[in-house]
């Protein structure tokens, strides 16, 4: 049987379907259509959307319930990668290589996973908000060679994780524990992880009901917080400080 969607309307402020509305099958479909202009994306996340869609097709809006999230001060790194780590000399650092992690996110290979969903359009759109001070990197370094990374968007202080990527085996792990104690230090309690991911689960990644995330979402979302680049607010930092 043909799924019937909700589409967006043309106008870049018009609202999103209430997202009551979204398929259970597949997980969390709302809507189709609109654009990935900053005012749809940002309307979108604070909203508890994001669009999630393959090249040739029509930009798909889904808000899963329940949702995937992290709550930043609880973060778990295996015994035997704290022990790896520390004999490591990688850095972190934050929104220096924007695009770059958006590319290798977009074309690293991934177990289990055939193509890429970060296609051209989505990384314009996301570099631009990043440009705009919406969108944010941390990036993993072994010397002067980006090795991992993780990118999102930030509204108010609510973190939406969007992807991140390894060269080097655990590389996407620290990032994404960095960012989390970068959030944590600022007081920003949650991470949107968005859908079910076991590798996720196993760093302490939880589900709450989509309606509790809204609820959350919209608290975080309204909180004061300047848009910006990161790299003025923080220096580069050794990779063993996430193990604190």
């Amino acid at each position: 049987m043909p799924i019937e969607l909700n589409w967006v309307g043309k106008n870049e402020n018009a609202p999103f379907p209430d997202v009551r509305l979204a398929l259970h099958e597949p997980d969390g479909l709302l809507a189709a259509g609109g654009d990935l202009s900053e005012t749809r994306l940002l309307n979108a996340y604070r909203s508890g959307i994001f669009p999630w869609f393959s090249d040739g097709q029509p930009i798909l809006w889904w808000s899963p319930d329940p949702r995937m999230v992290f709550k930043t001060g609880a973060i778990h790194l295996s015994q035997k990668f704290r022990r790896q780590l520390k004999k490591s000399s990688w850095q972190i650092r934050v929104d220096t290589s924007f695009r770059q992690v958006i590319h290798h996110c977009a074309v690293t290979p991934r177990k289990g996973q055939h193509g890429t969903w970060i296609h051209p359009e989505m990384i314009d759109a996301y570099v631009h908000l990043h440009h705009r001070g919406h969108a944010h990197s941390v990036e993993v370094f072994s010397d002067e060679n980006l090795i991992g990374g993780i990118y999102g968007i930030a509204i108010g202080r609510m973190f939406f994780g969007e992807s991140m990527f390894s060269l080097e085996s655990g590389a996407s792990k620290i990032a994404l524990a960095a960012l989390a104690k970068i959030l944590h230090g600022w007081g920003w309690p949650l991470i949107d992880a968005q859908v079910e991911n076991p590798h996720l689960q196993f760093m302490g990644a939880e589900f709450i009901p989509r309606s509790e995330f809204v609820s959350e979402v919209a608290r975080l979302c309204a909180m004061a917080e300047v848009p910006g680049t990161w790299s003025s607010r923080i220096a580069p930092f050794a990779a063993t400080e996430c193990l604190a």
